[in-house]
This record gives structure tokens, sequence and C-alpha cells, in this order.
């Protein structure tokens, strides 16, 4: 059975964690600001560089591409996005049990044919694939320290050199879509082939413009900036979408361990009101021992 003494010293260790989760809570917040803003700065131009390329491409019907071309698909490329650090809830679980669902089940054929690569951006999901030895030929751990825009257009720089020389058919990317501080959606998106659709706008379809230059010359300048904008998108959504997710866990964690606390003072204190009214008892006792001698 736990002393006083037993009682008091986990108090102070409980009181000492909430601590550190409610400094870890408000370190969460302030970057949450940043990050937060930076993904709604980025969205507006993502998706309107996409819309531009795409209202192009409806026009441009005699543009050929490699990036848009849907070939048999014999090798697939996945990437998984997860942050560097825990302490965020199931923010890191829900890629990876996604991106594993993936492997064992739509990819599974490609996985046993050893035509599947893992390419892993944050520690957290290098680290569970690597020790399931699963096949992880990129790891990008640390990168969420320091993100910067030259890694996302490097990384799909190299994707991209990769698919056009058919090394690779068809690449997904697994990650976390930042929707508020205490919502995040798991999506799998394709990057290549490109998906290419019929614009569903009706003034798009009877308005055109002239173009200088070309058309096609457009495209060609457009299609590296459409696919840094949405890699540079990910990261930003991904990180935005992991601060929001440790914010959420560490005030969690913190209500409970007020709660613990709370508890266990009651807790003290009953053990405390028992152990003195013991000893005034056996003084009492005493007393009466004595009189009576």
């Amino acid at each position: 059975m736990a002393t006083l003494r037993d009682i008091k010293r986990r108090i102070v260790g409980v009181k000492n964690t909430q601590q550190i989760t409610k400094a870890m809570k408000m370190v969460a917040a302030a970057r949450l600001r940043r990050a937060q803003e930076n993904i709604l700065n980025a969205r507006p131009y993502s998706k309107k560089i996409s819309e531009v390329l795409q209202h192009l491409l409806n026009v441009e019907k005699g543009f050929n591409n490699p990036l848009f071309i849907q070939r048999d698909v014999k090798k697939i490329a996945l990437i998984v996005v997860t942050s560097d650090r825990g302490l965020c809830g199931s923010f890191n679980m829900n890629v990876i049990r996604t991106a594993e669902d993936l492997v064992k089940g739509e990819l599974s054929s490609y996985q046993v044919s050893s035509n599947l690569d893992i390419y892993c951006l944050g520690k957290k999901g290098n680290d569970y694939f690597t020790k399931r030895n699963y096949p992880v030929v990129g790891s990008h751990p640390g990168i969420f320290s320091h993100l910067k825009f030259e890694f996302a257009s490097g990384f799909i720089k190299e994707l991209n050199t990769k698919y056009v020389s058919g090394e690779i058919d068809k690449v997904l990317i697994v990650h976390n879509e930042f929707k508020s501080v205490i919502q995040q959606k798991t999506i799998v998106e394709q990057l290549f082939p490109i998906k290419t659709f019929e614009s569903q706008d009706s003034e798009s379809k009877q308005v055109d413009y002239i173009y200088e230059p070309d058309r096609s010359r457009i495209i060609e300048t457009l299609l590296p900036k459409h696919l840094n904008a949405q890699m540079w998108r990910v990261l930003l959504d991904s990180y935005a979408a992991e601060l929001g997710a440790r914010m959420t866990a560490m005030d969690m964690a913190t209500e409970n361990a007020k709660e613990l606390i709370r508890g266990l003072n009651l807790t003290y204190n009953s053990k405390r009101q028992a152990a003195i009214t013991t000893e005034i008892l056996e003084i009492v006792s005493g007393a009466n021992a004595l009189k009576e001698s």
C-alpha cells in the first residue's frame, strides 16, 4: 500500500509532467500560427496554377507529354509523409496505417514482385517501415526542422527524372491534410502520371485567350511549377497538421494531469486524515491508560 511519502512524490512527478505538456502546447500553438499562415497562403497559388494548367490542357487537345501518359504500371513509388517527432496523438499512425493497408492490399502484388519503392519523408515513418523490412529506398528524416522549398523542388525533380526514364510508372503519396487545429484528414494522392479532367465550368469552356508564347510552351513552363507547388503544399499541410495534432494532444495531456493531481490530492488528504485520527486515538488511549494506572 502506498505511503503518504509515495503519494506526495507521485503528485510532484505529475505536476512536473504537467508543466512540460503545458509548455509543449504553447510552443506548438506559437509555431502553428505561422504554419497555418504558410499553408493558407500556399493553397491559392497551388490551386490557381493547377486550374490554369488544366484550362490550357482542355484547350490544347494535341499536347503530348510523358507526365500525362497513362502507361502499364510495372513499378510504383509510394511516398509516406510523417513527422520527425512523436507526442502528437494518432497523427503518425494514421498515415502509417493507411500506407501499410495500401501495401498489403492494393499494392501487394508489386511488393511481392519487388516492384514497390517506398520513400519516407519524416523520421517516424522511416523508423516504422525500416524496422519491418519494407522496401524503403529513400529516407529523408529531419526535413521538418528546417522546412525549405528547395527540398520539395529537388525531391520532385528526382521523381520526375525516374518517371520520365521509365524507372517508375506511378507515384502515390500518403499524408495528413490540415483541416483545423483539431482535425486532420489522411489522404492518398497521385503525383505521377498527372491526372487530367474535363473542366466543369461552362464559362471556361467558352472563354479562351490569346497566348504569348504559344500554349504548348506555356504548359511546358507551368508543369514543373505545378509539381513543385503540389509537393510544397503537401509538406506545409503535413507540418501544420502535425502541430495541430501536437497542440491538441498536449492540451489533453495537461487536462488529464490536472485530473490525476486532483485524485492524488484527495487520496493524500484522506490518508493523512486517517493517520492523524489514528495518532489522536493512540494518544487518548495512552492518556486513559495512564489515568487508570
